[in-house]
């Protein structure tokens, strides 16, 4: 059976631990006076009657014959106000505890818990009914506004499709003294008076009629009206000007992410509450425990008093969350699901998808064919002299870059796994840090079935590509055979298909390009996350620039093949593909101090303008090998790599606090062991200074270069896997400090007064 400490930490949410009852501790005490009554019963009566606790309630009661009702005096249960209006618990013990004794302390730490539960829920309940309100007022505007635009179609059935917004574009012309334009100006008193009634106003914001030459004419216009708060349309506060004179101001398409914004609203709002109901019935079940586990070590009923007052608490009494959940399905259900209840359920309570068992055996028959293959691979090439000294280059330069692109992305992926593996055994939630949903986001099964699979077609594809070889095929087709296999994963990530995890692909295409797209895009966790990604992938970047290159060369007839290996275009693409991961990092930084006006940002960004520097540096000393280009690529590495170190330790990882409990690190350790964190410190900065072999000019074959290449490439790769377990972990603990459990959904209105 399983001890109820555990079950606890298993179901318990994550964000919200500190605000639990803290049960072990309680537990502490309990041992305390289990093992006081022990040393007390080994000792004399004479000596322990006044002493023990347990044996003096033993003498009261054996005296008085009293009841159970009569054990409850012992232990009073207040409630008191403080100045901050706030209900507090508070045990007196009777007279004959002393101050000392594990007891008072016992209850003393009981009250301190209870009260901190009771505080913690009555916040949240507060912050989530505000919420609720909030959107019930979203919500009534959004139904108005879908309203008035279902009946102006009515009345206009003619009306093209360029003009589906409730302010038509034609406002902006002359309108004259016609039927058709007093309609319009009609349809706009209707709009203004509809928009007020819920509070969005817009006489004084946001449109206003004014007439030239007898010509009523539509115009767009931010005024902040008086100091009455109003509900603005975000997208007009945003850009104001946006659709100019008579432009159309909401559109179809506006309504639309509206109505979006606020179902995803609601469904966290929902999630919310939810964790909230849990909150409340895990903290009554562990107060039930811990009493029945004094009443066990006391041989008393001491503690059904102090039940009864846990039963009567705010965080167990209060319906508000429960009804606030009833009125959130139905609402849901009415205006989001036409009524089908069912389907709403889905948005509401997504069916967390079980493991299969095919999955983990799928994952063990590729890993054994892959291993199976890998070897035959090397068996095959020892005897076919690839790499021995005297090889092809064609080789080496047009089939190896498709393999080893395909190696370091399954290497990565093995890394995502092991990492998914990670959060997910120290209850690290990453679908909420990433946004992910749980119904659809990759487990760690998922990434090592990738990772085999992708590797076991590889390496068969490499096997086959010698054995063809050795059968004397034509080199022009066998070496076709790395690009149809690379023109065959392409195809598989952009296949429209709900096959091989297509939500998880299409997320991918969508990060990728809103880091193509950085600074048009605001920048999510997972945005800069996977751009991190790129930047321990440059040698990937560049064998996919090699593939494609002779891809080109083979179907297109536009160059040869050699020049994707020389040439002065050869070197800018090499500057290019060196650069352009940390110039994307860079944008995003000076995005987010756009967004923020946060200075880290601007520091960070200077952290990879650093790494390009040393990167272009030790891409020109490789062609230009000098004393001069030496110094500068030393110099400018150096500089990087501290300015790296620090970032890794300070900020992404968050340790080295100088007035942290924990010597060099931080307060809050999700791993138990410390060791482990000073050997990753270790471990970290032994990765960053890799760099220093790729300046050594080693005298070694072409061949033997490649795999050392590939060698130090993969250290990065591992390196950025380790690296992803201590970067999310330190925001896991900075939405714990600040209880982020919910995700906050923007909303299409918002309150503004004269002063903002």
């Amino acid at each position: 059976m399983v001890k109820f400490s555990k079950e606890l930490e298993a179901q318990l949410i994550p964000e919200w631990k500190e605000a639990f009852v803290n049960y072990r501790q309680l537990k502490k005490h309990i041992k305390k006076i289990k093992l006081a009554r022990l040393s007390t019963q080994s000792q004399p009566p004479n000596e322990t009657f006044g002493r023990s606790i347990f044996d003096s309630i033993r003498f009261i009661t054996n005296k008085l014959h009293s009841s159970h009702n009569s054990m409850q005096d012992i232990i009073q249960v207040r409630r008191k106000t403080t100045e901050e209006s706030e209900e507090v618990y508070e045990t007196e013990l009777a007279q004959l505890f002393s101050e000392e004794d594990e007891v008072q302390v016992f209850f003393a730490k009981l009250d301190g818990e209870l009260n901190k539960v009771n505080q913690f829920y009555k916040k949240q309940e507060s912050e989530f009914v505000e919420r609720g309100e909030m959107l019930k007022k979203q919500l009534n505007i959004l139904l108005d506004l879908k309203q008035v635009l279902s009946d102006r179609r009515r009345k206009n059935p003619s009306q093209k499709p360029s003009n589906t917004g409730i302010f038509p574009s034609n406002y902006s012309e002359s309108v004259g003294e016609s039927k058709e334009g007093d309609s319009e100006v009609s349809d706009m008193d209707e709009v203004i008076s509809t928009l007020e009634r819920n509070g969005l106003s817009f006489v004084n914001s946001g449109v206003r009629v004014k007439t030239k030459k007898g010509k009523a004419q539509m115009g767009v216009r931010i005024d902040m009206p008086g100091t009455t708060p109003t509900m603005v349309w975000e997208d007009l506060v945003n850009s104001p000007m946006k659709s100019g004179y008579g432009g159309e101001l909401i559109k179809k398409r506006k309504i639309q992410c509206a109505e979006k914004m606020i179902r995803s609203a609601f469904v966290e709002l929902y999630k919310g509450l939810g964790l909230l109901k849990t909150y409340s019935s895990l903290n009554m079940v562990a107060f039930t425990k811990i009493l029945k586990k004094f009443d066990k070590v006391s041989c008393q009923k001491a503690s059904t008093n102090y039940l009864k007052e846990v039963k009567r608490s705010y965080f167990i009494s209060s319906d508000k969350v429960v009804r606030l959940m009833d009125e959130v399905e139905s609402t849901f259900t009415k205006e989001f699901a036409n009524n089908d209840r069912k389907k709403a359920m889905k948005f509401l309570r997504p069916q967390q998808p079980k493991a299969s068992h095919m999955v983990t055996f799928l994952v063990g028959l590729s890993t054994g064919c892959s291993v199976s293959l890998c070897c035959v691979y090397v068996i095959l090439a020892h005897l076919c002299g690839v790499f021995s000294p005297g090889t092809e280059p064609a080789y080496m330069d047009a089939v190896y870059p498709v393999f080893s692109l395909f190696a370091l992305l399954s290497l990565h992926l093995f890394m995502y796994g092991c990492n998914l593996y990670m959060w997910k055994s120290t209850r690290i939630n990453h679908n909420f840090i990433f946004e992910f949903s749980p119904s659809t986001a990759l487990k760690h099964r998922d990434a090592f079935l990738m990772c085999t699979t992708l590797m076991t077609t590889v390496f068969g594809a490499m096997v086959m590509h010698l054995l063809l070889r050795a059968a004397d095929f034509s080199p022009g087709q066998v070496d076709a055979m790395p690009g149809i296999l690379f023109l065959f994963f392409v195809g598989l990530l952009i296949c429209p298909f709900d096959i091989f995890y297509r939500p998880t692909r299409f997320c991918f295409i969508r990060v990728i390009r809103n880091i193509a797209c950085s600074p048009f895009y605001k920048v999510l966790l997972v945005d800069f996350f996977m751009a991190d990604q790129l930047t321990s992938q440059i040698p990937l970047l560049k064998h996919l620039e090699t593939t494609g290159c002779h891809i080109f060369s083979r179907v297109f007839k536009t160059h040869h093949p050699e020049a994707c290996h020389s040439g002065r275009l050869y070197v800018e693409i090499t500057y290019l593909i060196s650069f352009l991961p940390y110039w994307w990092r860079a944008l995003q930084c000076a995005r987010r101090w756009f967004d923020d006006s946060d200075v880290n940002h601007l520091a960070n960004m200077g952290k990879y303008v650093s790494a390009m520097v040393a990167v272009g540096a030790r891409v020109t000393y490789s062609r230009q090998d000098n004393h001069l280009w030496f110094a500068i690529v030393l110099i400018s590495s150096g500089v990087a790599t501290v300015y790296q170190l620090y970032w890794d330790f300070f900020k992404d990882w968050g340790f080295f606090n100088p007035n942290s409990k924990n010597p060099w690190l931080r307060d809050d350790l999700i791993l138990k062991n410390k060791n482990i964190y000073y050997m990753s410190i270790a471990l970290n900065v032994v990765l960053r200074v890799a760099w220093v072999e790729s300046i050594m000019h080693l005298k070694v074959g072409p061949v033997q270069t490649r795999l050392l290449d590939f060698l130090l490439a993969s250290l990065e790769v591992i390196r950025r896997g380790h690296w992803n377990f201590y970067r999310l972990e330190n925001e896991h603990l900075n939405n714990v400090g600040h209880y982020r459990a919910v995700k906050a959904v923007p909303l299409p209105f918002r309150e503004i007064d004269s002063d903002n």
